[in-house]
């Protein structure tokens, strides 16, 4: 009895140490191959060897990773590719990790997993790399041809008239958004790599409406005519003759605006020729003075006043001033203000 105890010892621990080698052996011979239910990105590597691994990962992960991103908008179109990217992926390093995740435990349960058909649910991250700053210069590329300023509403003067342009909006690129898409799916494999260059419309500040409050009030001044016109709110609302700079002493022509006002002003004589005895000199309000009742200063000593000498009124009489009748320089300089725009053609 006893020696058949002995003999049936034996014989179990003899067949617990044949299948604790089979198993070890049976691991052994595994070692080399990914666990069954890795995967990697999505991608199952379980079953493969480390050279498949790689095949495979290279060919899931990053050969859909080579096709450009592109931003599309009408007929023009912008690409950024994996080179100008530098998309990369450490495929070693997946494979790696995807070997020592089917080694978790011992030479025991691995087998036992294997025996009973079980698998490792594990679905590991690939490190996937790009420099984003390769899409901030494709963003810009993109903006330079897409992004267009607003256009404030304007006036255009003629020598008799003030014409409205009207505003024009402008549009900016979605920039930020499209910058968060394309980080989403520039090393995701199997995502969309075209994107629409969507943009946003950037109202003017200044509308047509708003031009009348802008320019509230306007003058031109017509050389050849010999006219001054008054603008309200860029209609003509008064037209007065005057008297322009004679040849050699021309009246200034372009857009200017008036810098000062004075009643009864002093004459500052400048220092020119034509000005003889008396340049340099100031002379104040009085007969000798032919800056009559008011002064609207416009640009380096040119300026609007009022003259005694209502004969040179529709000619070009004066050494640069635009000369009006007195009652009419009295009348224009209360309907204006320091800042009214003067244009002169």
């Amino acid at each position: 009895m006893r020696r058949s105890r002995v003999i049936a010892l034996v014989a179990v621990v003899t067949l617990v140490i044949a299948l604790v080698g089979g198993a070890w052996a049976s691991d052994r011979g595994r070692q080399d191959t990914i666990a069954s239910g890795v995967k990697v990105g999505g991608v199952d590597v379980g079953g493969l060897t480390a050279d498949q691994a790689r095949a495979r990962l290279e060919r899931r992960l990053l050969d859909p990773l080579q096709e450009p991103i592109v931003i599309e908008r009408g007929t023009r179109s912008w690409r950024l590719t994996a080179k100008e990217a530098r998309i990369a992926a450490d495929i070693q390093g997946s494979v790696d990790a995807a070997m020592e995740r089917g080694r978790d435990g011992n030479f025991l349960t691995r087998s036992w997993r294997e025996a009973t058909g079980g698998s490792v649910a594990a679905n590991l991250q690939p490190e996937l790399t790009y420099d984003d700053r390769a899409v901030v210069r494709l963003l810009d590329r993109v903006r330079r041809v897409v992004d267009k300023p607003a256009k404030d509403a304007s006036v255009t003067f003629t020598g008799n008239s003030v014409a409205p342009v009207p505003a024009k909006n402008g549009r900016r690129l979605k920039a930020a958004a499209l910058h968060d898409d394309i980080r989403a799916a520039i090393v995701a494999p199997g995502a969309d790599r075209t994107f629409a260059a969507r943009t946003r419309s950037v109202k003017a500040k200044v509308t047509t409406a708003e031009l009348g409050r802008k320019y509230p009030t306007l003058i031109t001044v017509n050389r050849g005519g010999f006219r001054l016109t008054l603008f309200k709110n860029l209609k003509p609302v008064k037209t007065y003759p005057i008297a322009v700079g004679q040849v050699g002493l021309e009246t200034p022509a372009g857009l200017y605006a008036i810098q000062d006002k004075q009643v009864d002003p002093t004459w500052n004589v400048p220092n020119s020729d034509w000005a003889g005895d008396l340049a340099g000199k100031s002379i104040p309000p009085g007969p000798e003075n032919p800056l009559k009742a008011r002064w609207m200063g416009i640009f380096a000593g040119a300026g609007i006043h009022g003259t005694s000498d209502d004969g040179s009124l529709g000619s070009a009489a004066s050494h640069g001033c635009v000369r009006m009748a007195v009652p009419d320089v009295i009348d224009l300089y209360d309907r204006v203000a320091v800042g009214t725009p003067v244009y002169i053609a």
